[in-house]
């Protein structure tokens, strides 16, 4: 931008409001564009939080959130049933458990899968692989999981399979607890490796085909070619991505576990998101659920600030 922009004539910086002001002037369009996002996220994001309040009152539709008495223990008598309670250490287990077996198997999947992609020359051949790879992301979670259950049945075509790795086949496989996360995991790298790995693809078309070319002159093959130029121009979005996918690590969704689960594998399947949607929606227990839900964001929080600051000290690349 522009010292006329920037300073005052006799070269001081302009005060804040004058360059907010000539700024909106010369970017209004984007200005305008920006306010349906704004609008979007204060209504539905940000607003909502005051709601989080009756996880510290004994909440009634009848009195309101204000009406309502607050909790026993200063307010924290939710959070300590919970803590107190037989299912919470269930509950913390399966989350972190299935959390992490998807972080550490279906992380680097999409990364993989755009590095193959992208060495595909035939262009053809490449969108047509692109392409199938979409298309489970697409498909209804409920027609998903329905599909899941069809093929781990006792006659299903992976029972069937793994059969001839020992398998016994005698039973539905989504009846042994063991079974549960191998499933839920395996079938969610199917259903979104070829969506997450859009923003992959994006980032290696940034990089700089010349550094290819002065790798070559190096005698660089194309593993090498992959290690010195492909992973550090991905390195920055694969940082990002990871920082925010370990802040989602307790935030396995119900939907998924409560179409899959049964009283069988409950002992595995079992999840705070869905322990928050039997005691919230089913129970009708608002201010309990409400808790329970705050401590689990309270804890992605932490691990967002953790792990940003770990990668700045480590690598420099945190999102701030």
């Amino acid at each position: 931008m522009s010292k006329q922009i920037l300073y005052a004539p006799l070269g001081r910086p302009l005060p804040i409001w004058q360059r907010v002001t000539r700024d909106f002037r010369q970017y209004a369009g984007a200005y305008v564009m920006l306010i349906p996002v704004l609008a979007f996220y204060f209504l539905f994001c940000y607003k909502p939080m005051f709601g989080a309040l009756i996880a510290f009152k004994n909440f009634s539709p009848r009195q309101g959130i204000w009406g309502s008495a607050w909790a026993s223990s200063y307010g924290f008598g939710h959070f300590l049933s919970f803590f107190r309670s037989y299912f919470f250490g269930r509950l913390l287990r399966n989350t972190i458990v299935i959390s992490f077996a998807g972080i550490i198997l279906g992380f680097p999947v999409p990364i993989i899968f755009a590095l193959m992609i992208n060495e595909v020359k035939n262009r053809t051949f490449k969108k047509s692989v692109q392409t199938i790879s979409y298309m489970p992301h697409f498909i209804s979670l409920v027609v998903v999981c329905a599909m899941i259950r069809l093929f781990v049945a006792e006659d299903g075509f992976i029972t069937q399979i793994m059969k001839i790795f020992g398998y016994p086949g005698t039973q539905n496989m989504l009846n042994i607890p063991g079974a549960f996360v191998p499933i839920y995991v395996l079938s969610g790298i199917w259903q979104n490796t070829g969506w997450n790995c859009i923003i992959y693809l994006a980032a290696l078309a940034a990089i700089d085909v010349e550094l290819y070319e002065a790798a070559r002159i190096d005698g660089a093959n194309r593993w090498k070619q992959t290690l010195h130029v492909t992973l550090p121009g991905l390195a920055g979005t694969i940082v990002l991505l990871l920082i925010l996918r370990i802040g989602q690590l307790m935030s396995v969704g119900h939907e998924k576990i409560i179409l899959l689960y049964n009283d069988f594998i409950m002992e595995r399947a079992d999840v705070i998101s869905s322990y928050v949607f039997r005691r919230g929606l089913v129970n009708g227990d608002w201010s309990f659920s409400t808790a329970v839900g705050l401590f689990n964001s309270a804890i992605n929080f932490t691990l967002v600030v953790l792990a940003n600051k770990l990668s700045n000290k480590t690598s420099g690349m945190g999102i701030w």
